[in-house]
């Protein structure tokens, strides 16, 4: 087929619907997963209806062994490859690390970090052998910063992604196989609504913020030019600067200070 497919996770709201928009609007085919089937129907109408393209559906909790595999034979089954990725579901773990259940721990770790990982590494061959492919691992600003109290494991999953995506971004750049890391600060989605911060996030200034479209637009055309990271909004890239200017122990204060803002201890 002509038209390439690109695999969005976490595709039912926020950054990653704003993604599959833009996608579409480029003229990708798009395999949508997410747990809530309903929103992947909603979302794939609107897009084959505005654009034209074609949309697989595959409601899959990334927290579930063996749903990569599910995800990649699905669309298989439908005869196609998966020419782009983007490892987008997430989301963030209220509390401190000693008051959380390691089964919640377990489960973040699993999507966040081990499920993107296998995915990547289950396509990247093709990508390899085909000389085409996108990668695209939507990680965080807070990844350039130093970990806060509450949220444990959320900045050291995203510092994660950020250098994942640098060394599959060296390891592709030869081959057509391009992939770069997406690091958003504040952006206007559910994120905050589903992990119960909104009340504390309402309160940072509008400048901080960014639109999801926003994001997303920014997050192709760095994917499009092969660059490795991108921050998206000129507040957050200061932000992400500033943070490797500043000493270690006076970045960690700051966070310390600023932490409860964004950040749920209990």
């Amino acid at each position: 087929m002509a038209r390439r497919l690109v695999l969005v996770t976490g595709a039912s709201a926020g950054i990653g619907a704003a993604l599959a928009r833009v996608f579409a609007e480029r003229g990708w085919d798009l395999a949508l997963t997410a747990r809530r089937l309903d929103r992947l129907e909603a979302l794939k109408a609107e897009l084959e209806g505005r654009w034209g393209c074609q949309c697989l559906t595959i409601a899959a909790d990334l927290a579930e062994a063996g749903a990569a595999d599910a995800i990649l034979a699905a669309i298989a089954a439908e005869g196609r490859v998966v020419d782009g990725l983007v490892n987008n579901a997430g989301y963030g773990l209220p509390g401190t690390f000693a008051n959380t259940g390691w089964a919640d721990q377990a489960a973040f770790i699993q999507v966040l970090l081990t499920a993107p990982t296998e995915l990547a590494h289950k396509v990247m061959p093709g990508m390899l052998e085909r000389r085409f492919g996108r990668i695209m691992n939507v990680a965080s600003l807070a990844g350039h910063l130093p970990g806060s109290a509450g949220h444990t494991l959320y900045a050291a999953v995203k510092a994660y992604m950020v250098k994942f995506s640098q060394s599959l971004h060296l390891e592709g750049k030869a081959s057509g196989v391009h992939v770069s890391a997406l690091c958003p600060g504040f952006t206007f989605s559910e994120f905050h609504d589903v992990n119960g911060t909104r009340a504390a996030v309402s309160t940072m200034p509008s400048w901080l913020w960014m639109e999801a479209k926003d994001v997303a637009v920014a997050g192709f055309e760095a994917l499009e030019r092969n660059k490795p990271v991108e921050v998206p909004g000129l507040a957050s890239k200061g932000i992400a600067a500033l943070a490797k200017l500043l000493p270690d122990p006076v970045a960690l204060r700051i966070v310390a200070a600023q932490g409860s803002r964004f950040r749920r201890l209990e």
